[in-house]
């Protein structure tokens, strides 16, 4: 089977940009620098984002071109004869677990970029926003035909491929989404009492670096931010070309990552500061906390039509790299045509993502980790043991496994004293810092 190619280096950029630009970024970005000081944090992301995240996501996407395999193929190709392929399934536990809770997380997003889009927003006065919500969310069936609609179009774009599906809709996708979210940061920035909302978000709070749990939650975030760990920079790294150069793509998608999220901050925290909101309101920011600030906006019907659909369009661009992890491994594995296999996982995923969805409503008692409900368990197990395992992979197999020539020749550095200081990281800096989060996330530190 001939391997599909992108059409241009920059068609792999922004499709990359899609997959680490998401949920993550406008989401879990806000909730996290308003848990943990603002200024202080963004500080600290950035800072992880150079030395952690843009190295290993060069080293991710290099494991994929000079393979030009899946997650598990690759390493199979690349360490023949050991048993490193095995890591590769990390990616695919993965990304299971995340796309399944991912869709029904963008299901709400839909629902409530229809009910701006009818004009009924989301709340009714009995029981305002937090328990219209409540209500949505534990509904045996509604936010279930919300998941199926995301993952038709999650589905549709991926079995349309590489260069045609998944590159066409990021080329539309990405360029939309940030001039939505620069439009949305400028009305923002607008509003009386915006500027407080800077301050938190530029001005550190230096006593805030004094916590140890900073650390660990910037360090998390740039890991996650980029997608790293799960195989879809792999996944999509194995369909460049051997003349696309590596280095500037990468640190073009960290750079342009970072940027989504900072803008991210521009739209959300000048608008909570303006009206008087705790910043750290935590996971319901965005659900709750934000349709009550759009309500008391000017043209706040339109502002949160746009915001909904800018959210939208990121968790799509993500998801589509989530299911190509999969689709890639099976499509390999069991010489299914590409429709045939897109369809199949994104069902699979759909159905458990029902599970996910019921977890809020009739099997809420359900805690199969701790007092963690079914989302935030898979979310677990995803997110603390899988990814941080799958990019220490990487890591190793980059750092150690390779020679030194060949992981610089793998990543277009050879003779660069740039690429010397890239190696150092990869090899010695990157594994100790995965191994921080891992372990302080299972609370062994």
């Amino acid at each position: 089977m001939v391997r599909e190619k992108w059409g241009t280096k920059l068609g792999f950029m922004l499709a990359a940009m899609g997959s680490a630009v998401g949920l993550g970024n406008i989401w879990r970005f806000s909730f996290v620098a308003g848990n943990n000081g603002g200024g202080a944090f963004l500080l600290l992301y950035l800072a992880f984002v150079i030395l952690l995240g843009v190295p290993l996501l060069l080293a991710e996407v290099s494991i994929g071109r000079k393979a030009e395999s899946d997650v598990v193929g690759s390493f199979k190709k690349l360490a023949p004869n050991t048993p490193w392929y095995l890591t590769g399934f990390f990616g695919i536990a993965s990304s299971f677990l995340i796309l399944s809770f991912y869709a029904v997380v963008a299901g709400w997003a839909i629902f409530y970029f229809w009910n701006y889009l009818n004009g009924s927003y989301f709340t009714s006065p009995e029981v305002g926003y937090e328990g219209a919500f409540g209500q949505f969310i534990s509904h045996s069936w509604h936010p279930i035909a919300w998941t199926a609609l995301f993952m038709i179009l999650t589905i549709v774009i991926v079995l349309s491929g590489v260069k045609k599906g998944i590159e066409a809709a990021n080329k539309i996708f990405m360029p939309l989404l940030a001039l939505i979210l620069i439009g949305l940061a400028f009305f923002s920035l607008s509003l009386d009492g915006a500027s407080e909302g800077v301050k938190f978000l530029f001005q550190p709070d230096w006593t805030a670096l004094s916590d140890p749990s900073i650390y660990i939650a910037a360090l998390g975030q740039a890991f996650f931010s980029l997608s790293l760990g799960m195989g879809a920079m792999l996944t999509y790294g194995s369909y460049l070309r051997k003349e696309n150069k590596l280095p500037s793509a990468a640190l073009g998608i960290g750079i342009m990552d970072t940027f989504f999220a900072v803008i991210s901050g521009l739209v959300i925290f000048p608008a909570v500061f303006a009206f008087g909101i705790d910043p750290s309101s935590g996971p319901p920011l965005v659900f709750i906390t934000l349709p009550s600030i759009f309500e008391q906006m000017p043209m706040g019907g339109i502002v949160g039509l746009v915001f909904f659909f800018a959210l939208i369009l990121a968790s799509l661009s993500s998801s589509v790299s989530i299911l190509e992890v999969p689709t890639a491994y099976f499509m390999r594995i069991l010489g299914w045509t590409r429709f045939a296999t897109s369809v199949v996982m994104g069902a699979i995923m759909f159905v458990m993502g029902i599970g996910v969805s019921l977890g809020f409503g009739i099997w809420s008692g359900v805690t199969p980790i701790g007092d963690l409900n079914i989302l935030d368990s898979m979310d677990y197990i995803a997110s603390n043991i899988l990814l941080p395992l799958g990019g220490l992979s990487m890591a190793l197999l980059i750092g150690w496994y390779f020679s030194k020539s060949e992981a610089l020749e793998a990543t277009d550095f050879t003779g660069s004293s740039i690429g010397q200081i890239w190696y150092y990281l990869v090899k010695f800096v990157t594994p100790v810092m995965i191994l921080l989060i891992f372990l302080n996330k299972l609370g062994v530190i």
